[in-house]
């Protein structure tokens, strides 16, 4: 057994008897899923406060689980189906940082999981001509701001396949996360707009394996998956209560930016934008250039794009001493949030502020969602 046939197994161990949590203990603990499977008969090897519960389920016969992610990955391969593991580099970054994040992704489709920026577009399967309005004038201005932006939402009716069709008429990269196995789509009306994804480098992905039906609670949990894989979440329209509204509060959770775009104060399907942004829980949005300046999405584009025409600066020269500390805290440890960062360069908060402001503006790090810090490197 492989370790990526481990992980499938254990994927869907996680969705049959353990649990999500359970699941990802194990996996964190143990640092693989072959190790936890190696050590199923005595799982408190590994996790010694593990409850009787979780140690009766490993001591089963899990045989059936591994039958099961063999047969999948054989699938997979004959079916233009990827199946990532949380610990490949082609995994969403934004999504591994979460807590709840799945341990398997199967995708379809050529996407890049980690754009330089990706923003969730979500709201009401009955959007409104104000609603679609909205979204085409949005999008149609990011593309301009910021062409290298990724829009992922849920290829469901409404909002959904309003933001995907937007993107696609832009030649926006556009990814679609379903709520049940590859080997089907629902609604199954929107496959045309799901194949043309495809050809224009997007993707359609799913946290599920084939068999799996599109029930109610499985849309309710890919939610989270649209909010971890992006920097922002829009919702466009929703009543007062929706699963948009659901993405939006996950997204908060995940110390990520949540925008809502007003409406009417009589119409139904803006009473959960009105209340999300009377509550301040997101930010008011009235154009694609709002969204542009709190995310800084404008220079970042700007420095993509000198370095697609190869006028970017080396990276280590000219640093200063403080700056070297940053960069080599950040080559030795990876991701850091600004508080760490702080801690391990034993420079105060607010000269590192400047310091990584400095570094970001010269193509040499960029911050990435949780007030992260990734170093850039070429």
């Amino acid at each position: 057994m492989t370790e990526n046939t481990a992980t499938i197994a254990l994927s869907m161990l996680a969705a049959g008897r353990l649990g999500l949590d359970d699941a990802k203990t194990l996996y964190d603990t143990a640092g693989s899923a072959l190790a936890v499977f190696e050590n199923s008969n005595d799982i408190r090897s590994i996790v010694p406060d593990a409850t009787d519960r979780l140690c009766e389920i490993m001591k089963g016969d899990t045989s059936e689980y591994i039958r099961r992610a063999e047969e999948e990955q054989q699938w997979a391969n004959g079916n233009n189906v990827k199946i990532i593991t949380i610990k490949d580099t082609a995994y969403s970054d934004r999504l591994r940082q979460c807590p709840d994040a799945p341990l398997v992704l199967y995708v379809r489709g050529d996407a890049d999981l980690n754009p330089s920026c990706a923003l969730a577009i979500v709201g009401t399967r009955k959007c409104t001509t104000y609603g679609r309005d909205t979204i085409d004038r949005i999008i149609d201005d990011l593309k301009t701001m910021c062409p290298m932006i990724q829009v992922v939402s849920g290829l469901a009716y409404g909002v959904d396949i309003n933001a995907h069709r937007a993107s696609l008429r832009n030649g926006l990269s556009t990814i679609g996360v379903v709520a049940h196995g590859q080997d089907t789509l629902y609604p199954a009306l929107h496959r045309s707009e799901a194949n043309r994804m495809l050809g224009n480098n997007g993707a359609v992905i799913t946290e599920y394996p084939r068999g799996t039906r599109p029930e109610a609670r499985n849309f309710l949990q890919r939610n989270r998956i649209i909010a971890g894989m992006t920097d922002a979440t829009l919702v466009v329209e929703s009543a007062a209560r929706g699963g948009g509204l659901v993405t939006a509060r996950i997204a908060q959770d995940y110390g990520r930016e949540v925008f809502a775009v007003p409406g009417h104060i009589t119409a139904e399907y803006s009473q959960g934008c009105n209340n999300l942004i009377r509550d301040q829980k997101a930010q008011l949005i009235t154009s694609a250039q709002d969204i542009a300046d709190i995310m800084n999405w404008q220079r970042l584009s700007q420095l993509e794009q000198a370095r697609n025409a190869g006028i970017e600066c080396k990276l280590f020269n000219s640093l200063t001493i403080d700056e070297q500390k940053v960069v080599d805290a950040l080559m030795q440890h990876g991701d850091k949030p600004l508080s760490e960062l702080s801690m391990i360069t034993d420079i105060p908060v607010s000269v590192l502020q400047a310091l990584l402001f400095s570094l970001e503006m010269r193509g040499i790090l960029r911050a990435m969602p949780g007030n992260a810090y990734h170093l850039i490197t070429r």
